[in-house]
């Protein structure tokens, strides 16, 4: 019976009725998303070989002289496997464990991002001070908080679920959180990481069923609070000046000389773009190119079809995250799921702002292409967070076998 029954598989859902069915589906449901891993390691091996491409040249300029071509390609390299220890590590932590852990990893964040501002421990570059060095990498405490408020987020929507209707005990206590985050943040400076770290909260708590009108005004007033940064700040200003008429003669030679730069990258790669390694403007044009202009070095060299290929693979990401999330809430999991659907909006929010700022599309900001960019802090906590949710994944797998967590 067995036998016949396989070859209907994929017409029968999970939940029929009968021991036959039920047999079959538990002896073929893997253990985890293999397709998500496949997902995840093609972004960053993808990723690792443009930054390669994008960062081959970057000897032959007096600030990388001492550095040899293959620098950025052998540390990412490295990267990489650090990030994939850490994940299959972050993998075998119930998601339980996360949800007790979350308040201390998001205090102990906390700390790392006061760290960061003292004189002599945090490390400055670009006039920006965000990393402490550890000889090795460069810690990056701002990219930790994103994945820490994530849980914590999430726990704190969980315990609080019957106040998410009331101001005082349900909104502001979180909001409190927020802004400490936001002052550090700011004072580094580092407006892209508080904005992605105040979409994740806020969309947190929405999905966690926040009172809408409280939701709605506290959303105005975070606009508000960034515009009021913007308006106060001249070099802010000037950036969204020249954002909105980049290729004004003294905007294309000051504040949007990346953006420019970008759009040309972009230009050149057409359809099909230049070929892998025929790049332009990595050659000491376009600044950073490794890091948060990584995209447009993928258009003028794969051209449109590249581009749209790494989009569809992040949609994916973030698609079968929220999927992960109403599976984990349907099994009456609320923090898992909260935390599933939390990761898609991190990576969602974070790609969508570092490729709106590459295409022209949003003001420059300081945010990397997720799991693909530069960067040994960005690509460690992305792969734990999808480490997480692979977790969150494999028990829900276990749960609609019938089995325990």
């Amino acid at each position: 019976m067995k036998q016949l029954l396989l070859p209907l598989q994929k017409l029968l859902p999970f939940s029929a009725p009968g021991p036959e069915t039920q047999l079959v589906h538990r002896s073929k449901m893997m253990n985890y998303d293999e397709l998500l891993v496949w997902v995840t390691m093609i972004l960053m091996l993808f990723g690792m070989v443009m930054v390669y491409s994008a960062s081959i040249a970057l000897p032959d300029s007096p600030k990388y002289a001492n550095y040899k071509n293959n620098h950025f390609l052998l540390r990412q390299a490295m990267f990489i496997l650090i990030s994939v220890v850490a994940g299959a590590f972050a993998f075998r932590i119930p998601v339980a464990t996360w949800q007790k852990l979350a308040p201390y990893l998001f205090v102990a964040t906390l700390i790392l991002l006061v760290i960061v501002l003292v004189p002599g421990l945090g490390k400055g570059v670009n006039g920006a001070k965000r990393w402490i060095s550890l000889k090795v990498l460069n810690l990056q405490p701002s990219e930790f908080m994103k994945m820490f408020m994530v849980l914590y987020a999430a726990d704190y929507t969980v315990r609080k679920q019957e106040y998410m209707h009331k101001l005082t005990k349900g909104f502001l206590p979180m909001m409190a959180a927020v802004a400490v985050v936001g002052l550090l943040l700011l004072a580094e400076p580092d407006m892209g990481a508080f904005m992605v770290i105040a979409v994740i909260a806020m969309g947190i708590l929405f999905l966690g069923g926040i009172n809408g009108v409280w939701f709605g005004g506290i959303a105005a007033m975070l606009v508000g609070i960034f515009t009021m940064v913007i308006v106060l700040s001249p070099w802010r200003r000037e950036r969204i000046f020249a954002y909105l008429s980049p290729f004004q003669e003294d905007h294309a030679l000051g504040k949007a000389y990346q953006l420019t730069h970008s759009l040309i990258a972009f230009g050149r790669g057409e359809i099909f773009g230049v070929g892998l390694g025929a790049s332009v403007e990595k050659l000491h044009y376009l600044p950073e190119a490794h890091t948060d202009f990584l995209l447009a070095v993928i258009g003028e060299e794969l051209g449109f079809f590249g581009v749209t290929a790494v989009i569809l693979l992040f949609y994916f990401l973030v698609k079968r995250a929220f999927e992960i999330g109403r599976q984990a809430i349907a099994l009456d999991q609320t923090f898992a799921g909260l935390t599933a659907k939390g990761i898609g909006l991190w990576i969602g929010v974070q790609t969508f702002i570092n490729m709106g700022v590459n295409l022209g599309l949003l003001p420059t900001k300081g945010l990397t292409l997720p799991l693909m960019s530069y960067g040994g802090s960005g690509v460690m906590i992305n792969c734990v967070g999808l480490a997480i949710l692979l977790r969150v994944d494999f028990e829900n797998r276990v749960l609609m076998r019938g089995g325990r967590l």
